[in-house]
């Protein structure tokens, strides 16, 4: 069963095993900011990072070149599988490559279906947040991810800074 969980600082070790297998200190899609998988590592580094995460969610302590935002990891049958954003607002930034939700699925369980399904349950996500029209990005290059945002009814509006940029209609 795949679900989206709260960020929670008691999964360190399987949030690290998750992040290591991408094999790189940042994770597009992971909702890391300033930090790295290195520095992550640190216990009270990691606990201070889930805290912020649940403060963006509300609203809280939310830099002014970001927008308040909804993490999650993705989770099935209670075992991380992947990293989910959605964007509460766009700023110019995220209007115009980082769009409303951002997601990575771990290497090892890609696909089968697990973006695909998040997705689905972010644009629930995004409904609840009053958001109607969702933008979803991926880079150009990415077949994969293109046909997950395809899947969840994403049209493709245009192409920008190697970006792929669609639209959600949910109204």
């Amino acid at each position: 069963m795949l679900e989206l969980v709260r960020p929670d600082a008691s999964r360190h070790t399987d949030w690290l095993a998750m992040a290591e297998e991408f094999g790189r200190d940042r994770i597009d899609g992971g909702a890391m900011g300033s930090q790295t998988v290195d520095e992550l590592r640190d216990p009270d580094v990691f606990r201070a990072w889930v805290d912020m995460l649940l403060d963006h969610e509300r609203g809280s302590r939310v830099p002014k070149e970001l927008v308040a935002s909804t993490t999650r990891w993705v989770a099935v049958d209670g075992r991380l599988v992947g990293f989910l954003s959605v964007r509460h607002e766009l700023n110019d930034y995220l209007l115009e490559l980082g769009g409303h939700i951002g997601y990575a699925i771990r290497p090892l369980e890609r696909g089968q279906g697990y973006a695909t399904a998040a997705t689905a349950l972010a644009l629930e996500e995004c409904r609840r947040l009053g958001i109607d029209r969702v933008l979803i990005t991926c880079d150009d290059t990415n077949v994969a991810s293109a046909a997950v945002i395809e899947r969840n009814g994403g049209v493709l509006e245009d192409l920008r800074g190697g970006k792929r940029r669609y639209w959600v209609d949910l109204r």
